[in-house]
C-alpha cells in the first residue's frame, strides 16, 4: 500500500526538467512497479479539463529494475518554455494496475503545486 504524498516543485521555464521519484510502501521498503504503468500531468486548476490546452503531461516512465520503485518525470525544453509564469500549476502521478478481476485500480502516489520560475533569455 502506498499512501499518496504531497510536495511543491519549481520548474525553470525553458530548462529540461527530469524528476527522480522513489516510491516507498508503508512498511519503508521498495514499491514494486513490476506490471504497473506511471501518469503524471499538470494543470491550471484541478477542474481544468484533459483537453485544457494549459495541461501539460510529464513524460513518465518506470525505470528499470521495476522491483526498486523508481519513476522518472521529465519535461523538455520546449515544453517548459511553453508554460505560462504567472500564477502556478497543480499536478498529480498515479500508478495503475489491472487487478485479478480484470479491473483498473488507479492509485494517486504524488501530487502538490509546480511553480514556473520565468526565463530571462528566450
Amino acid at each position: 500500500m502506498l499512501t499518496p504524498n504531497y510536495e511543491d516543485i519549481t520548474i525553470i521555464q525553458g530548462a529540461d526538467v527530469a524528476i527522480e521519484i522513489h516510491l516507498i510502501n508503508d512498511s519503508d521498503s521498495a514499491y514494486d512497479l513490476t506490471n504497473r504503468a506511471v501518469t503524471s500531468k499538470m494543470k491550471r486548476n484541478y477542474t481544468d479539463s484533459a483537453g485544457d490546452p494549459d495541461t501539460v503531461s510529464f513524460n513518465a516512465a518506470i525505470i528499470s529494475p521495476a522491483s526498486q520503485g523508481i519513476v522518472n518525470l521529465s519535461l523538455t525544453n520546449i515544453q517548459t518554455d511553453a508554460l505560462k509564469t504567472r500564477g502556478r500549476y497543480v499536478y498529480d502521478v498515479e500508478i495503475s494496475y489491472v487487478d485479478s478481476d480484470s479491473n483498473t485500480i488507479i492509485q494517486r502516489v504524488l501530487e502538490g503545486q509546480a511553480e514556473v520560475s520565468p526565463s530571462v533569455t528566450k
